[in-house]
């Protein structure tokens, strides 16, 4: 393509192009242009400035060219909205609200990776992405551009086919006017504009690659009836009257993102199913048994504060919202920001399913139905039971699986608080490290009385597999 002819432009714009000529290709200086004949700018009247010259300076001004000159702010703001949104979307069940983080956390890394040199772009090694639009080598906004992509991507996965999608988007219209207007402060238009563009672009590439994997039907039928659960001895049965089995075909029709398949990091079998006292399957059992009835009030507080069921963030949303917190208490940069939300997006989609394969491959009885059978007709749970087979445990398998990005990132012996249940009149938690609370998960749901130990032993497992797979992606160069 050959060079644009510049002598339509006012003075100033002309000026601002010589000094992005060495930044920019032929190609992308054609589309500055452009922008620039639409910002309607009035020409600095004054003495011409040799070097730097003044044009120079305000064709520059707030166009940082790298990602980590930018704080991490527009991606805290949109991952605390989504929690919002988890709390009132209908249809947003556990799996479906872990892939939503997943294409989220792609179309964030994507956008403003073109600003981290010593970064690579990842898309390519994940299954289905394709490709996605490249920046033109211009002095972009990265605030901008994430801010764009963000709210673009939302739009699509929080907007469509849910229920209240008007609020939704009037939501995200409405953060991402405050958030441009925000960081485009000093920023040239052209620049802005470009900026903003550019992210849009991504946002929307990376929610319309996301239409193919299965994910958009699965969610429309969270419940189906179609479902009959297989019958046999130690096999899952509802827990309540009239339940039916949620997400029993998202591992079957649903796109891994990292994973080769939802079975690579299969945990292998529980235990063998037995009613004999003394076996290991009896013995697991007799342990939540004998635990419910000795638990303390801490033990409590922990079960409730982790049980994250319906009309909460839900579990995935919990993982995120400590992400959130890590990343705010650490100072994080847009750049580190935006590696920790992809590889914690991407982690925690997988493990879920990897996870809802377990389930329905195993299709494990769960403790209530056992115990009420075998041990005490009698026995409750302190918390309901999730209408799902038991194995692997949810909350161990997709907390450990963020959790190990994490500490990935930002070291193994990272003190945070979480405050993720603070509007719900729960006391913040502390951790001395970030994988003790994916601990504390885990052990939660035997406090519950709704998992084995070995469901939540080896759902961890599963985790850590999982964020091994997702650490070990080129992401630097």
């Amino acid at each position: 393509m050959s060079a644009c002819s510049t002598t339509c432009l006012p003075p100033r714009e002309r000026q601002m192009l010589r000094t992005l000529r060495e930044l920019a290709s032929a190609a992308a200086l054609c589309v500055l242009i452009a922008a620039c004949a639409d910002s309607r700018d009035p020409v600095v009247a004054g003495p011409q400035l040799s070097v730097p010259a003044q044009a120079d300076l305000e064709a520059t001004q707030g166009a940082k060219p790298l990602t980590s000159e930018f704080d991490a702010a527009v991606p805290i703001a949109y991952y605390q909205l989504s929690l919002d949104f988890s709390k009132t979307t209908g249809g947003f069940s556990p799996p479906v609200q872990a892939r939503a983080f997943g294409y989220m956390g792609i179309a964030l890394y994507e956008a403003v990776v073109g600003g981290m040199p010593d970064h690579r772009p990842i898309a390519a090694q994940l299954n289905g992405i394709g490709a996605l639009p490249q920046p033109k080598g211009l002095p972009y906004n990265w605030a901008l551009v994430a801010n764009a992509a963000l709210a673009e991507v939302m739009r699509g996965l929080w907007g469509d086919k849910t229920n209240h999608a008007a609020d939704n988007i009037a939501a995200l219209n409405a953060l991402e006017a405050q958030l441009a207007l925000q960081y485009s402060a000093g920023v040239p238009p052209g620049i802005a504009k470009l900026s903003s563009e550019f992210g849009r672009e991504v946002g929307a590439a990376v929610f319309a690659t996301s239409r193919d994997d299965g994910g958009d039907e699965s969610y429309l039928t969270n419940s189906p009836t179609s479902y009959v659960p297989p019958t046999g001895p130690g096999l899952w049965v509802p827990t309540a009257p009239g339940q039916l089995a949620l997400q029993p075909f998202w591992a079957m029709r649903v796109a891994t993102l990292a994973l080769s398949s939802a079975d690579q990091c299969d945990a292998g079998a529980p235990p063998a199913y037995s009613e004999q006292p003394g076996s290991s399957f009896y013995e697991e059992a007799n342990l939540d048994y004998q635990l419910s009835k000795t638990l303390t009030s801490e033990q409590m507080t922990i079960a409730r504060f982790w049980a994250d069921g319906p009309g909460t963030i839900s579990g995935p949303g919990h993982s995120l919202a400590i992400v959130n917190e890590v990343v705010g208490q650490q100072g994080a940069n847009l750049a580190m920001a935006a590696e920790a939300y992809a590889r914690a997006g991407i982690a925690d989609a997988d493990a879920v399913t990897g996870i809802w394969w377990a389930k329905y491959h195993y299709n494990l009885i769960r403790p209530v139905t056992y115990i009420r059978q075998v041990i005490d007709p009698t026995w409750t749970t302190l918390l309901p039971t999730p209408p799902f087979p038991e194995y692997v445990s949810a909350h161990s398998g997709q907390s450990a699986a963020v959790l190990a990005t994490l500490e990935a990132l930002f070291g193994e012996n990272v003190a945070f608080v979480d405050h993720a249940h603070d509007a719900d009149g729960f006391a913040p938690r502390s951790f001395s490290r970030i994988f003790d609370a994916a601990v504390e998960a885990g052990i939660s749901r035997l406090y519950a009385g709704i998992h084995f130990q070995s469901g939540n032993l080896n759902g961890r497992s599963l985790g850590r597999c999982v964020a091994a797979v997702v650490n070990s992606l080129p992401w630097r160069r």
